[in-house]
């Protein structure tokens, strides 16, 4: 039977690793041990926890892994902080996936690519970083630059050190925003931190983070000469329905939850001046 993203599917909690102090990944297969259904890098899905509530998530697992799906969650309410309680071996519903995804195959494509990312926006670029590294030869070098509060608010920084960073034509940026001990890598903001490795422009920019790293991030490319339809980034509101229904993440003609999350620059512009 073919998926219908509209309707949920039970899905099994099969391993919770521990990423920083308030973030946990978890690794969801169906209750029939298989991957519950088939996404994009960049796309979402629906968690949920009956008579709890439910809330949208970014995938963070590659597209090519096709044993489970996993999602690094940040306990910040409600629903987050009973999926952190929550042990391997229980159970939540899933439903998805929802959004469009980062464009892997078409405009990324043959080029150089950057990763900015600020906290738990490393999340939604892993898939996409872990899809370009499975597919290595298509795509020409890559940047990560990914920033922190600290080491310890550093999401996934064991794959990060252990494999991103060892693989050829990857090259990898860390900088936490104050000196720590024990911590002598780069000290500073993202912003900053992409303006002084100076990039060259010809390459393609996918970014996540707060909305005041993207903010500025932005300022600094286009200063350094990048064009709009170089960057991509994403958006995040308080979403209810996934699927354009509700309102809650409306933004001027378009909704975040089916027309986004992934947005490049230029579209930006068409969307409301207060956003």
């Amino acid at each position: 039977m073919m998926h219908d993203p509209l309707f949920p599917v039970l899905g099994v909690v099969t391993d919770i690793r521990t990423d920083t102090p308030d973030v946990k990944t978890f690794r969801v297969v169906g209750v029939d041990g298989k991957k519950p259904f088939i996404h994009i890098p960049g796309q979402c899905a629906m968690l949920s926890i009956p008579g709890v509530g439910e809330a949208l998530f970014s995938i963070t697992s590659s597209p090519t892994n096709e044993d489970y799906m996993e999602f690094s969650i940040k306990k910040c309410g409600c629903v987050t902080t009973w999926l952190h309680a929550m042990e391997p071996g229980q159970q939540i519903t899933i439903r998805g996936p929802y959004g469009n995804g980062f464009p892997v195959d078409t405009d990324f494509a043959g080029k150089d690519l950057v990763f900015v990312a600020g906290g738990i926006g490393l999340a939604p670029l892993r898939s996409v970083i872990n899809y370009v590294r499975h597919y290595r030869s298509r795509y020409g070098s890559v940047d990560i630059v990914y920033g922190a509060r600290s080491k310890d608010d550093l999401v996934d920084y064991a794959e990060i050190i252990e494999e991103w960073s060892k693989e050829e034509g990857i090259n990898v940026h860390l900088t936490i925003d104050n000196p720590q001990e024990g911590w002598d890598g780069h000290v500073g903001f993202v912003p900053n931190y992409v303006k002084e490795l100076g990039f060259d422009t010809s390459k393609t920019v996918v970014m996540c983070g707060p909305p005041i790293m993207i903010k500025f991030t932005l300022a600094g490319l286009l200063e350094l000469g990048f064009d709009k339809t170089q960057v991509y980034t994403t958006f995040e509101l308080k979403m209810k329905c996934a699927l354009g229904k509700c309102g809650r993440c409306n933004i001027g003609d378009k909704y975040v939850c089916k027309d986004g999350p992934v947005f490049r620059l230029d579209q930006m512009d068409q969307l409301p001046d207060e956003y």
